[in-house]
C-alpha cells in the first residue's frame, strides 16, 4: 500500500528531485552519487522507493543503484512489484549491483576476475576465482552465485545447486540464486 504524500516531505522529496536531474540528464554518475551521498542517507533513499510520485521512485532506485548497500535489498525487494516498469528493472538492475558490491575488497577483486573469465568460457578459472572470493568473504553471497553459474555451465549440477542455496542462505531475496536453482533441477 502507498503511503499519503502527508508521511513524505514535499520539500525533502522536491529537493532530491532538484539535484538528481540534471545529473541524470547529464548521465555525470559519478558526480550523481557524490552529491546524492553527502546529503541523503541510504535508509532516507529507502523511503523514497515508497513516496507517490512516480519520479521520485524513478529517482531514488537510481540512487540506490549507485549508492545501496545491504540495509537497500528488502526495500529494493518490494520495488519489484512497482506498478511502474521502469521502477520495477532499475530495482532489478540496482538489487545486481549492491550484491556484486557486497563483498570485502579483495573479495569483490576475486569475484570481478572470476566473472570476466566466465563471461569468456573459462570456466574451471572463473570457478577458482570465486573459490578465493568466497575464502576472502565466506558472506559474499554474489560469489556462490557466480561459481554456481559457472558449476551450471560446467554441467556439475549438485556444485551448482549447493551453491545456489548457500547464496539464498545468506540473501533469501537473491531472485538470480533462485533461477539459477531452477534451471539446474529442470
Amino acid at each position: 500500500m502507498m503511503p499519503s504524500e502527508q508521511s513524505f516531505s514535499r520539500d525533502d522529496a522536491q529537493e532530491f528531485l532538484d539535484v538528481v536531474a540534471p545529473f541524470v540528464r547529464s548521465s555525470d554518475l559519478n558526480r550523481a552519487a557524490e552529491r546524492i551521498g553527502r546529503s541523503w542517507c541510504g535508509e532516507q533513499l529507502c523511503e523514497f522507493l515508497r513516496h507517490p510520485k512516480l519520479e521520485v521512485r524513478r529517482a531514488a532506485v537510481m540512487a540506490l543503484t549507485l549508492l545501496g548497500d545491504k540495509q537497500a535489498i528488502v526495500p529494493l525487494a518490494a520495488a519489484l512489484h512497482d506498478a511502474d516498469p521502469q521502477v520495477h528493472q532499475n530495482a532489478e538492475d540496482a538489487l545486481w549491483a549492491i550484491w556484486f558490491r557486497a563483498g570485502k575488497s579483495r573479495a569483490s577483486c576475486y569475484l570481478k576476475c572470476g566473472t570476466h573469465h566466465l563471461k569468456h568460457g573459462n570456466l574451471e578459472t572463473a570457478i577458482e576465482k570465486c573459490n578465493l572470493a568466497i575464502q576472502a568473504d565466506p558472506e559474499f553471497a554474489e560469489a556462490y552465485n557466480q561459481r554456481a553459474i559457472a558449476c551450471y555451465l560446467a554441467e556439475r549440477f549438485a556444485d551448482s545447486i549447493a551453491d545456489c542455496r548457500r547464496a539464498l542462505d545468506i540473501m533469501p531475496q537473491h531472485f538470480g540464486a533462485m533461477a539459477g536453482m531452477g534451471h539446474c533441477h529442470a
